[in-house]
Order: structure tokens, then sequence, then C-alpha cells
């Protein structure tokens, strides 16, 4: 638990000071993500930054197991 605890403490610095940069990156605006617009209405569906996103977690989740 004392491991987990501080991987997401760690995590959060980094993306605490890195927000501005981390701000301009194309997350939910990769090829792929579905947006419907319309007047009085928008339906985001973020289907690629979420594959992306749940690669990468299990990447670290496997680097802290090993």
């Amino acid at each position: 638990m004392n491991r987990t605890l501080i991987v997401v403490g760690v995590a959060l610095l980094i993306l605490g000071l890195g927000w501005s940069w981390f701000r301009h990156m194309p997350l939910f605006r990769l090829p792929g993500d579905i947006v419907i617009e319309r007047p009085g209405f928008r339906l985001f569906f973020p289907i690629t930054t979420m594959l992306l996103i749940s690669a990468l977690v299990s990447l670290v989740a496997w680097l802290l197991r090993r």
C-alpha cells in the first residue's frame, strides 16, 4: 500500500508541475474520439484517448509488479 501511495503521489506531483505542458497535448482531440454537436447539446466520447490511457496505466501497473 505504501508503494502505491508513493507512486500516486509522484504521478500527481508530475502532473501538477507539468500542467501547462500537459494542457497543450492533443489528448481528447485524437482521431477516433467521437464528438456530436447539435444546438444546445454536445456529446463527447473519447474512445481513442481512453484506449491510450488504459494502455499506459496497464504498462505502469505491469512495471510496478516486476
